[in-house]
């Protein structure tokens, strides 16, 4: 079997190696984005049992957690890159989020959340009011 030999990669997994204590919660990749008046926000998560994947709300603290459960370790690797054991990741909401109507898909890997705007910090408009009450506001054409 040909081998490619990359030494960024053997670099990067000797750092990876060196400062993992394969104990710690590990980082997931997101994407949000926001539509309308709804964030949404996709975090990947291969490999994961659904029901490993836990969504929580304290507060204005969105916390997520997965866990990927290790192979046999009686397998001989010939290479080993997919890291295995818990996953987290926490994101202040911040004000005008509307906290009790968030939800979450989880689909091929996938988890969706999706976060609305409250309805009090959408835009809205202001009605204007004449200083003068007694005088109705006059347009006139030219």
């Amino acid at each position: 079997m040909a081998m490619y030999f990359d030494p960024f990669r053997a670099l990067d997994r000797v750092a990876s190696n060196l400062l993992d204590s394969h104990q710690g919660p590990r980082l997931m990749p997101i994407d949000l984005h926001k539509d309308g008046d709804l964030y949404i926000l996709n975090a990947d998560l291969p490999g994961i049992d659904p029901g490993s994947v836990d969504v929580d709300i304290d507060g204005q603290l969105l916390t997520i957690r997965a866990e990927r459960t290790p192979r046999s370790e009686d397998v001989k690797w010939l290479a080993h890159e997919r890291p295995s054991g818990s996953f987290l990741r926490q994101l202040n909401l911040g004000d005008g989020i509307d906290t009790e109507h968030i939800s979450a898909t989880y689909d091929n890997g996938v988890l969706s959340v999706m976060i609305p705007v409250s309805e009090k910090a959408k835009p809205r408009k202001v009605a204007i009011q004449s200083a003068d009450n007694s005088k109705p506001v006059e347009v006139t054409a030219s």
